[in-house]
This record gives C-alpha cells, structure tokens and sequence, in this order.
C-alpha cells in the first residue's frame, strides 16, 4: 500500500499531503560521513549547515573523505571551518568509532532502528536524535519518529492545536497522534518539516 493512502486516514495529515508532493527516502553510502554531517548541522539552520558540509569537503578537495581519512584531521582544522570546539572533537569520535569496531555499513543496514540506536549513542556527542536523523536520511528507514526534533514539536502544535506547556504531556501527546502513522512516521515526518517550512 503506499504511505499517502495510510497517512491519509489521518484528517489532519491528508491536508498537509494534498499541498506536498510525494516522497521516496533514498539509502545513502558513507553513513560514517552522514553521521559527521549530522553532527555538524545540529542547532543550525539548514543554509548555514550546507556552507559548513561544504567547507568540510573542501578539506577533502570536494570528495567525501572515508573514516580514516578524518581522523587525521585536527581540532584546530576543524574549529577553521566554522565549527565549535565541541562539534571538531565530535567528529572526530565519530570517525574513530567507525574504526574502532570495525562498523560494517552492510551489517548496519540490517540491524533494526532501536540497535542502530543502542550502538551509534555510545559515541560521546552522538544523542539520540543525531542517530533517528541518520536513520530517516541515510539509512533509509520507514517508520522513525522524531518526537524530540523541534521543527515536527511545532508542526504538530500548530496541525494539532498541541498545548506544549507540559512537556512530558506534550510529548505523550506526540507519540500517541503519531503511533496512527506507523509503519510510514519517518514519511510522516519529512512532510511535516516541508509542510512547516512552506508555511
């Protein structure tokens, strides 16, 4: 069945589908470099986050480096590029995780969402959202919901008429609308960051 069909059920999400047009999540390689990227554009505005990435490749002459690669790179090349001392050491943690434990991408790929979770959070700087990012964005991954990304927090206070004062209730609130979106939340998602930007 495709997604649009069951997400449509929902009265309030059919209006926000009928203004957008239809979406297909796309794998991505390098999920190393992903994961960097995401990093890199945390509390940022995605404009601002694309000149950084950008920045970054040019370290690599525009090609995307492997994990080994930008370990060799250091705080202070980083910090050039714009980024925050924090942010450099998170990078660079990345890439040494992926060498450390030899992380397989194939492996990745068939592990389930909560084990890609568990595995890729023990990496300092590298929270839970970061991974969800990773997952709806690289990996490919149908039904995540990002219940602690500010822009759907907002999407759904403004479709929902969601009162955010409490927000553990809020919260609650959130997962219980989106649990009627499942197995399709990360489409779900995506439609509500275009729907908000559109606004």
């Amino acid at each position: 069945m495709d997604y649009t069909e069951h997400l449509s059920k929902d009265r309030r999400m059919a209006q926000v589908l009928r203004s957008l047009d239809a979406l297909e999540l796309q794998p991505r390689k390098n999920v190393c470099l992903r994961l960097c990227a995401s990093i890199m554009s945390q509390q940022l505005s995605t404009k601002v986050a694309k000149v950084l990435y950008l920045r970054f490749l040019g370290l690599f002459e525009g090609k995307e480096p492997k994990p080994a690669q930008i370990t060799e790179l250091s705080v202070e090349q980083l910090r050039g590029i714009g980024l925050s001392n924090a942010k450099a050491q998170y990078v660079l943690n990345v890439a040494q995780f992926f060498i450390d434990n030899k992380i397989d991408e194939k492996k990745l790929r068939k592990m389930d969402d909560e084990a890609v979770i568990e595995l890729l959070t023990q990496i300092k700087g590298v929270g839970r959202w970061t991974v969800e990012m990773l997952l709806m964005f690289t990996l490919g991954r149908e039904d995540v919901f990002a219940v602690d990304d500010y822009g759907i927090q907002m999407a759904m206070k403004k479709l929902y008429k969601l009162d955010d004062s409490n927000k553990k209730e809020f919260k609650q609130k959130m997962h219980q609308i989106a649990s009627k979106w499942a197995p399709y939340r990360t489409y779900a998602c995506r439609h509500l960051w275009d729907w908000k930007d559109g606004e």
